[in-house]
């Protein structure tokens, strides 16, 4: 047997549309079967939305690939150099970008999924509302930027103008001198009307520290009354980015390939 045919192919540094005035970049794997119309999954890296890249989550790309996903794991502009909602906006042009190249890439427009770290988790669920706003104009703009499923990873739902006194606030770092109390609700997923939210899994650990575990529950109960397909991991004592660990993290990507592969 060819053992390159179990590889999982990459790609890397794809220009996937524009970011203000500069290239949006990202990275593509590609399962080793090459089935016909793959579902594909958006990866978005954390780092309080002033940090990281696409790299950060590189072996969830590799992983979920495995188990017969086309992934993207997606950069996006850092509060350091545009405020909200372009970090948005770039997730959003992520995902148009893998509709307007479904053929290419041999992907089912309609079963593309999107998942994320902290950062990427909050990003995940507002890329997952049922809106139109905060698509940007980074291209493939013929083409929605709706998801068929999602998971957050340990995600701020909550945009806070204030925070504990002495604490740097990265919610006010990412929205800018000149947001209103109105535009921090619309940055806040929790804020949404979640009635039509698709199936969503929510990971988080007890022991955060950083982004409090209320913050997953909290939105789970609200998709609950809402009567949408919502499940629940919480790990018990864990801090905050516990999936570091390699084996735990392993064990994060089996519960994301269960679930995609159940809802995509």
């Amino acid at each position: 047997m060819d053992k390159n045919k179990k590889l999982v192919t990459i790609q890397d540094d794809v220009v996937i549309g524009k970011g203000g005035n500069r290239d949006l970049l990202a990275d593509l794997f590609f399962p080793p079967e090459n089935n016909s119309k793959k579902p594909a999954i958006i990866i978005i890296h954390g780092g309080g939305w002033m940090e990281g890249d696409k790299t950060q989550l590189r072996g969830h790309g590799i992983l979920l690939s495995r188990l017969g996903f086309v992934c993207l794991c997606a950069s996006y502009r850092l509060s350091q150099e545009a405020k909200w909602p372009s970090h948005l906006e770039d997730i959003k042009c992520a995902i148009r970008y893998l509709k307007a190249n479904h053929e290419k890439y041999d992907i089912d427009p309609d079963r593309i999924g999107v998942t994320g770290n902290s950062a990427g988790g909050h990003l995940s669920l507002m890329a997952s509302v049922d809106s139109d706003s905060f698509e940007g104009a980074g291209g493939h703009n013929e083409f929605d930027s709706k998801v068929k499923a999602v998971c957050a990873i340990y995600p701020p739902t909550l945009v806070r103008e204030e925070v504990p006194e002495g604490k740097f606030n990265a919610f006010a770092f990412m929205m800018g001198d000149d947001a209103t109390s109105a535009d921090y609700e619309k940055a806040s997923p929790i804020k949404y009307d979640l009635s039509n939210f698709p199936p969503c899994l929510l990971i988080h650990g007890s022991g955060d520290q950083t982004v409090p575990l209320s913050e997953t529950t909290d939105f789970y109960e609200i998709l609950k009354k809402n009567n949408r397909t919502a499940e629940l991991h919480i790990y018990a004592d864990e801090g905050h980015a516990f999936d570091g660990d390699r084996v735990i993290g392993r064990n994060v990507v089996d519960l994301l390939g269960i679930f995609f592969n159940k809802y995509l």
